[in-house]
């Protein structure tokens, strides 16, 4: 489904909120605002276990993943050749491997970092502005400078004052990285429509289960009389309840 209409069926004139609109193996949409654009590219796929969600398989599907990320370029502004979608999975790769690396308070690798600076060198993408006033589209733009813009946007990132910001994902199954930007600095989920929501739900089924039932006593209790014995006594909650 496409989005843009409003609810009143005339034309969306509302700006596009931040970030990715991403689909789980299940169906459900939610929205991922990584806050960074070489961030945005590590969705696309990645190295080792992350090699099963790799959807640039073509100069093309780099091409297609354009229009959706914070570059907002349309899928035509950026010849892409075969060896130049090669470059941008490298460097996804690595942004991969580096930012993880950081997001567990670990320095990352030095082989990674040389394959940043090398894709750095480039020539980045050139910003342009349309008669109007508005951005208009990078041309002439390869996707040699792509992959450049990416790179740099990686190096700023990662030598900047967010750099001990880059995360990762509270929640136990989901992988993906964000920066947090936020004034508080304390963002715990890629997004809060999925996994805080999921976490929000567990917590509250959590909160909601009765304790553990005692096992009933296997036979009379001397000296118990008709006081308090223990098959009256209510059950304990469990540390992970009572501590909510």
């Amino acid at each position: 489904m496409t989005d843009g209409a409003n609810e009143t069926g005339g034309a969306d004139r509302t700006p596009t909120p931040p970030g990715l609109l991403l689909t789980t193996p299940a169906g459900t949409r939610f929205r991922f605002d990584p806050g960074a654009p070489c961030l945005e590219l590590l969705t696309t796929g990645g190295p080792g276990p992350y090699a099963r969600h790799e959807v640039l398989h073509r100069p093309a599907d780099l091409a297609a993943w354009l229009p959706s990320s914070s570059l907002r370029l349309p899928a035509d502004a950026v010849r892409i050749s075969a060896p130049e979608l090669a470059a941008a999975r490298t460097l996804r790769d690595a942004l991969w491997r580096v930012a993880a690396a950081r997001a567990h308070g670990e320095p990352g690798g030095a082989e990674d970092y040389a394959v940043l600076n090398r894709a750095a060198e480039h020539p980045p993408l050139v910003p342009r502005i349309a008669p109007d006033g508005t951005a208009a589209a990078p041309l002439p733009a390869d996707g040699s400078q792509l992959v450049s813009t990416l790179a740099r946007d990686a190096i700023a990132l990662l030598t900047g004052p967010y750099a001990d910001r880059v995360r990762e994902c509270g929640a136990h199954d989901c992988r993906l990285l964000f920066v947090d930007t936020s004034r508080p600095g304390r963002r715990r989920w890629c997004s809060m429509e999925r996994c805080g929501n999921r976490h929000k739900v567990r917590a509250l089924r959590a909160r909601r289960e009765p304790g553990p039932t005692p096992p009933a006593p296997s036979g009379p209790n001397p000296g118990s009389g008709s006081g308090p014995g223990s098959a009256g006594r209510a059950p304990a909650d469990r540390p992970s309840e009572s501590m909510g």
